[in-house]
């Protein structure tokens, strides 16, 4: 019986991070997709409905929190995780958060474990059923 992969989108411009996030979730069951480019991820989810966005914060052309806003209006159900290295995102999410935007953070470098357990608590049944994540 074949499982049913979650589509996850990962955008970051650090194209090594973006890689080897898609192969690790690719692994893990997902119909993972990396973009090194956020507008390609936002061309992208006007054809095809991520379940899980996982987004770089401070990327050039639109930063992480604006192409999540932007990928929620047109996927309600698209589950956000955002992830940076840079301190200042912390005023970026508070800034969001005082709109009404709420999402999942996880500072880098992310830990393999970390990131597991957030999409755990993201997605009804974490990756695909039959797939750990861990």
């Amino acid at each position: 019986m074949e499982s049913k992969g979650y589509v996850a989108f990962i955008v970051d411009d650090e194209e090594v991070i973006a890689s080897m996030l898609e192969l690790i979730l690719s692994n893990k069951g997902f119909d993972a997709r990396s973009f090194f480019d956020p507008l390609d991820a936002l061309r992208a989810a006007h054809s095809v409905a991520p379940d899980l966005l996982i987004t770089d914060v401070t990327m050039p052309k639109l930063d992480g929190i604006e192409l999540a806003v932007q990928i929620k209006q047109l996927h309600p159900d698209c589950e956000v995780l955002l992830s940076s290295g840079y301190f200042l995102t912390s005023e970026q999410l508070a800034e969001a958060g005082s709109h009404g935007r709420q999402f999942a953070f996880l500072p880098k470098p992310v830990r393999m474990e970390s990131l597991f357990a957030k999409i755990e608590e993201l997605l009804p049944d974490g990756v695909a059923p039959g797939v750990p994540c861990g």
